[in-house]
């Protein structure tokens, strides 16, 4: 295990030679409240406001999601496998168990999220930013990230195992535990992370950028991957 902290305020972008992370730019238009009872299969939503509306156990596999907000909404064990959402917002929707396995996030903004177990494995994110909130055992093994940020939130025991980051920053936030295993990594920022603790894939950071009082706290990591021991 790896762990290192680092509290500066500095921001990614093109000097330094850092990729700039496309943010999402979502402008919702007139919303019209949602009135039914739970979800359904392959729906389709558009222009719907979903507020504090209770979709625990709501089964939604394949659903569309555009130009929506979600607001304070439970989606304790929600099934919504292979759901697109599309220029839309969710904000502190909460919840365990939650199934997006496969799905598709492009243009969506993630504020004050907390969540548990959240499936999201083999699923697309493309101009995604999460910002603030608790997200637990987050599952993103063989996901795609591009143009992703995870701003001032506490991600415990992410799971990135063989997914694929391009142009990603976790900016101000927490990582506890976090498995990199056989990640594929380009234009990663981890500089300004608050606190940086590697499970697992230490070894898998090629691509990312780190600040030099994170290469100091993770060098006996890193000797330790390529067999130098290190003794005073």
């Amino acid at each position: 295990m790896a762990r290192t902290g680092n509290r500066s305020s500095r921001g990614a972008g093109a000097k330094d030679g850092v990729a700039v992370v496309r943010r999402p730019e979502v402008r919702l238009p007139s919303l019209v409240e949602f009135d039914g009872e739970g979800l359904e299969p392959d729906g389709d939503y558009d222009g719907v406001r979903f507020g504090e509306t209770d979709l625990a156990d709501a089964s939604g596999p394949g659903a569309r999601f555009m130009d929506c907000e979600l607001r304070g909404c439970a989606l304790d064990r929600a099934e919504l496998v292979r759901a697109r959402f599309v220029d839309s917002v969710l904000t502190g929707v909460r919840g365990v168990g939650t199934d997006l396995a496969g799905a598709s996030l492009r243009d969506v903004e993630i504020l004050d999220a907390r969540l548990g177990g959240v499936q999201l494995h083999g699923a697309v994110l493309e101009r995604v930013l999460v910002r603030g909130g608790k997200i637990d055992y987050l599952n993103l093994r063989k996901a795609r990230l591009k143009d992703v940020v995870f701003e001032g939130c506490v991600l415990s025991e992410p799971d990135f195992g063989d997914a694929q980051l391009v142009r990603v920053e976790f900016r101000d936030c927490v990582l506890k535990r976090a498995d990199f295993s056989a990640v594929r990594m380009e234009s990663v920022d981890l500089r300004t992370v608050a606190e940086l603790d590697i499970a697992r894939g230490v070894e898998r950071l090629a691509g990312a950028v780190i600040s030099p009082s994170q290469l100091m706290e993770l060098a006996p990591a890193f000797a330790a991957q390529i067999g130098v021991r290190v003794e005073a």
